[in-house]
C-alpha cells in the first residue's frame, strides 16, 4: 500500500546520501512492523526474538545441526545454548545426535514448536503478502535482490541454501 507522501520510485539518483538513508530508515521500520505483528505470539508464550530466530530456521531445515544454525543466525555458542536449552526445557525443540557424528546435535521442532513457528509466520506472512501485493512482483524482485546484495558471499550461499529444493 503506497501512502500519500511516499515515493512510488527511486530518484535516478539513487546513490545519494539521502536515498540511501530513505531506504536505510525503511529497513528499520519495515524490520519494526515485522517485530510488532510477532510480539502478541512471543508474550503469550514468554518468549523473545531470539527463540523466534531459532525456530524459524529450524522450522525452515529439520535437522539442522546446532552449528549450522550458529552460523546463520552470527551467534556464539553460549548466547545460542541459552535459547535452545529454554526451547528443549519448554518442549518446543528436540535435540537429537548426529547420525554419522553422534557428537553433533540435530535439532527438530516438537508439534508444539511447530504451532508456534506456525503462528508467527502466519503473523508475518499476512504483513509481508500485502506488502507484496501493493508493490508487485517486479518490485519483489528487486526488493529481494537490494537485499541479497546487502549479504557478503558467505550468507549469500547461506540464504541459497534454505531455498526449496536447495
Amino acid at each position: 500500500m503506497t501512502l500519500p507522501g511516499s515515493s512510488p520510485a527511486a530518484s535516478p539518483l539513487f546513490l545519494r546520501e539521502e536515498e540511501i538513508r530513505r531506504g536505510i530508515e525503511l529497513l528499520q521500520f519495515g524490520h519494526a512492523a515485522l517485530a510488532e505483528v510477532m510480539e502478541p505470539v512471543l508474550a503469550t508464550h514468554g518468549l523473545g526474538r531470539a527463540h523466534q530466530r531459532a525456530l524459524y530456521f529450524i522450522a525452515r531445515r529439520p535437522d539442522l545441526s546446532v552449528s549450522a544454525l550458529i552460523r546463520l543466525l552470527g551467534v556464539t555458542k553460549q548466547s545460542l545454548g541459552r535459547v535452545l536449552d529454554e526451547l528443549a526445557e519448554r518442549g518446543f525443540v528436540e535435540m537429537a545426535p548426529g547420525l554419522r557424528d553422534r557428537r553433533q546435535r540435530l535439532l527438530r521442532l516438537t508439534a508444539s514448536g511447530e504451532a508456534i513457528e506456525r503462528a508467527l509466520f502466519d503473523a508475518m506472512r499476512e504483513r509481508v503478502a500485502a506488502a507484496y501485493s501493493a508493490a508487485g512482483q517486479g518490485s519483489v524482485t528487486g526488493f529481494w535482490r537490494v537485499l541479497e546484495n546487502l549479504l557478503d558471499a558467505d550468507h549469500q550461499r547461506m540464504v541459497a541454501g534454505l531455498q526449496i529444493g536447495a
